[in-house]
């Protein structure tokens, strides 16, 4: 019995210590996530710059230079009006959305794939790949616009990611049912 005890008390230390900077995978996990949640916080201020895009240029013509907002108590600028419509302004929030709708998932997939002791290499390589893929995919969608096939591959290679991420869980897991 004490033999049980002592098996089950180190399969809690190993697991304790996965998430720990002891351990390469999850301390890639936590840089590549940084970059992630950066490059997020980033959208927030490309979708105000959007909003006053032109007016950032002294040398644009006033009849040129964009003012966009959302909300009344916004406008504090004089003959302005609320607008909601705006293509430029509204392409970066799809962008926006649409990490918060993929990114997030993959960060909690992303854990339980490590609790699993996954190989260091592929597990890293997995990270890498699919942060890199997220930062194509705002630079294709919300930045410098380009014509398909680029978004849904950028879009795929993330989605397809954590969709392996989750058959690995699933099938180290299924024994456990």
């Amino acid at each position: 019995m004490s033999t049980t005890a002592g098996n089950a008390s180190q399969t809690m230390t190993s697991t304790g210590e996965m998430f720990t900077l002891e351990n390469p995978v999850f301390c890639c996990y936590l840089f590549w996530a940084t970059v992630l949640v950066v490059k997020m916080n980033l959208m927030s201020l490309l979708t105000a710059i959007q909003r006053f895009r032109y007016k950032l240029l002294v040398f644009v013509p006033l009849a040129l230079r964009r003012k966009i907002f959302p909300n009344q108590e916004d406008l504090f600028f004089k003959n302005l009006e609320v607008k909601f419509d705006d293509p430029n302004v509204e392409r970066v929030r799809r962008a926006h959305r649409n990490d918060m709708e993929n990114i997030l998932p993959y960060f909690i997939m992303s854990l339980i794939y490590i609790s699993t002791n996954p190989n260091a290499d592929v597990a890293c390589n997995l990270f890498r790949v699919a942060s890199v893929a997220r930062i194509i995919h705002t630079l294709v969608y919300a930045v410098y616009p380009v014509p398909q096939p680029s978004r849904i591959i950028a879009f795929a290679t993330m989605l397809l990611i954590t969709f392996y991420m989750a058959a690995v869980v699933a099938l180290r897991t299924l024994n456990f049912i």
